[in-house]
């Protein structure tokens, strides 16, 4: 996977078309329901500061579920760092970067565990079993592979690159997740854990839940440049930006050659990627956002855009200057949030040492 800003968005498409997006409106019904009954599987990767894609595409939803009252473990995966780079840079500062955006937007330690993958090593052990439940075939044309692949720093791709869907299973299975707030994009590895869930219990008696999508109704926000907003592509407006970094990156968005604004994204991303953007932090409709701007421009635009961005994140930017006033207490929810996933890892270990008659 409440004190957030704004929580009021749902995570389930208004229209439900596909069996996942059907199958994600009926698990939201029962959260709403019974929320106690579900765990959250949750996280980022710790390689650079979070953005407002990450805000709007499932920040904002972790603090609604955590509201509703689910369990939520939301994972800092600093060992998949590794996935794409040959070094682990800067870890302890992102780490830290990300913890206080979780606090700041609303992330309550004592009603979500935040955690680390290093810190939890029962966890990781997983992985070897979960290995052997999967083809060498079916790794490799998962499509997130594939595009992660494609933009990766390395020269050459690392053998933790192919095992990625199988480590994100063991994120997710560990604590017996069964709820999994993801995008379109993300299903193959869900369903690739899904999979691993299946055929463990198959051969050795259940131990697992098969965890569901839970899909996410935020639209697509564009990076500055028109591509997909990355923390890692130096496309984004990070939430720890100040007023006037967050103004200069807006004003180097790209836009086109049309005066008139309108909100149209199939034939002009880049301008309707900014007049969403606006609109969401105005909890306004895009269209109408579009017509106000009309024949400004797109420095009218940006303007518009610069203002309801700092406008809407300055209570959060106030609590992360607070926390970040005292990194003992902030580290320590790090610190509290590893005890208590070490505890259910090791619960979890047994179990499949258990189901497989392995040595305890």
């Amino acid at each position: 996977m409440s004190t957030a800003p704004t929580t009021t968005s749902t995570s389930v498409p208004t229209t439900t078309t596909t069996p996942a997006e059907r199958r994600s409106a009926e698990l939201e019904q029962r959260l709403t329901r019974d929320p106690a009954r579900f765990r959250v599987l949750t996280g980022d990767r710790p390689t650079g500061r979070l953005h407002l894609g990450h805000y709007f595409g499932t920040l904002r939803n972790r603090v609604r579920l955590q509201g509703l009252g689910l369990d939520v473990f939301v994972l800092i995966a600093d060992y998949q760092v590794l996935t794409d780079r040959d070094t682990a840079e800067r870890l302890q500062e992102y780490t830290d970067g990300l913890l206080l955006d979780y606090l700041a937007l609303g992330i309550d330690p004592a009603r979500s565990t935040v955690f680390n993958h290093s810190a939890v090593p029962a966890l990781n052990q997983l992985l070897l079993p979960f290995l052997s439940l999967v083809s060498v075939a079916e790794l490799g044309r998962n499509p997130t592979v594939k595009d992660e692949i494609a933009h990766a720093r390395q020269s050459s791709v690392s053998g933790l690159m192919y095992t990625y869907p199988a480590h994100q299973a063991a994120d997710i299975l560990f604590c017996k997740g069964d709820v999994v707030p993801v995008g379109q994009d993300q299903l193959p590895h869900l369903e690739l854990t899904r999979t691993i869930a299946r055929r463990f219990n198959e051969r050795y008696g259940h131990v697992f839940p098969e965890p569901d999508a839970l899909l996410s109704a935020a639209p697509l926000l564009l990076g500055t440049d028109g591509g997909k907003m990355s923390k890692s592509r130096g496309n984004s407006v990070p939430l720890s930006a100040t007023a006037d970094e967050t103004a200069r990156l807006i004003k180097g968005a790209t836009t086109d050659a049309d005066r008139h604004i309108t909100y149209d994204p199939e034939r002009r991303p880049g301008v309707s990627s900014l007049v969403l953007l606006a609109a969401l932090c105005l909890d306004r409709d895009p269209h109408e956002v579009a017509a106000e701007i009309g024949d400004g421009g797109s420095a009218a635009l940006k303007r518009t855009v610069t203002e309801a961005v700092n406008a809407h994140l300055a209570p959060v930017r106030a609590r992360r200057a607070e926390f970040a006033a005292d990194l003992t207490y902030v580290r320590s929810v790090l610190r509290e949030g590893n005890e208590r996933a070490n505890a259910v890892a090791e619960r979890t270990l047994g179990e499949v040492r258990e189901a497989m008659g392995t040595f305890r």
